[in-house]
């Protein structure tokens, strides 16, 4: 039986191609801009074209405070120019601590203007509404990414962490379509193949960027996931000649949506390896059985 791990670019509306596994920039904290220039290039080296951040992250895992994520990427781009042309820049807005959310037109759009002015850079290829404002109609927030969109602001437009009916409820007043949205989904968190949300990106074309896709390091670890799930991890990644990192990667590029795999590693060693992943192949038995040891339960 053939491999269903998807290895082919993925194509996200008008942009360039992006590779499946993709950078993520939640962790991108080291104030060194040569160091963080050398993680940015071991991404890109790798085929992880899409470079993936938000104007929020900063305020976490060693970070400065809020935008300080974007500001050192603005700081590789500005000492290292030529990186620009070899990414596909994404970032989100929409997130305002401690409101949390905030989207109304004002906000957003100051939101993505303040992310062009700390990247440094002209236009945002993907921006993406980072989660959803529950206070703002998405006619309004339409309106908003609409205007920044004819502006040469943003090329294309996508979501991050809505449902279903929020994605719906905002394509309803866009005049575009929604790009991308980017769920959290892993061998240890399957919610996407049962909320909708891979139906719907498969029914409308919508590209998505799976975030986490190690648990946030708990698959590579071990710590909280069940032994059911490490063994089957691990007998497939015996059987490939890998770890069981590569497998649960490839684990999320094997549904048909196509999901690319945000990797938040900041280590080029880890980035390079986690290349493996696209020669791990999968079937169907394979794939079930990952899903069956990660809720426990024989499938019906």
């Amino acid at each position: 039986m053939s491999s269903l791990v998807r290895t082919d670019p993925r194509t996200i509306g008008s942009l360039p191609p992006v590779g499946p596994l993709a950078h993520g920039q939640w962790r991108f904290t080291d104030d060194d801009v040569a160091t963080a220039q050398a993680t940015v290039e071991a991404a890109l080296d790798a085929g992880m074209n899409l470079v993936d951040t938000a104007d929020v992250y900063g305020l976490d895992w060693g970070g400065t405070g809020f935008g300080a994520v974007e500001e050192l990427l603005g700081r590789v781009l500005a000492a290292a120019p030529h990186l620009r042309d070899r990414m596909v820049l994404a970032t989100k807005g929409g997130i305002v601590p401690p409101v949390p959310y905030d989207s109304s037109p004002t906000a957003l759009r100051a939101a993505c203007e303040a992310s062009l002015r700390r990247l440094g850079v002209d236009v945002i290829d993907l921006y993406q509404v980072h989660r959803p404002d529950m206070l703002t109609h998405p006619a309004e927030v339409a309106a908003t990414l609409t205007a920044l969109r004819e502006e040469g602001k943003v090329r294309e437009v996508g979501v991050s962490n809505h449902t279903p009916a929020q994605v719906a409820a905002l394509q309803a007043h866009l005049p575009f379509p929604i790009a991308t949205n980017q769920p959290q989904y892993s061998a240890l968190h399957l919610e996407p193949l049962r909320d909708g949300t891979f139906d719907a990106c498969m029914q409308h074309g919508v590209v998505p960027l799976a975030w986490s896709p190690l648990a946030g390091g708990r698959i590579a670890s071990g710590e909280g996931v069940n032994p059911e799930l490490l063994a089957a991890l691990d007998n497939l990644a015996d059987r490939e000649g890998t770890d069981r990192v590569c497998v649960a990667l490839a684990f999320v590029l094997a549904h048909p949506s196509a999901p690319v795999a945000i990797l938040g590693s900041q280590a080029p060693d880890r980035i390079r390896a986690a290349t493996r992943a696209l020669q791990v192949s999968l079937d169907r038995h394979d794939v079930y059985r990952i899903i069956q040891a990660s809720e426990g339960v024989p499938l019906p």
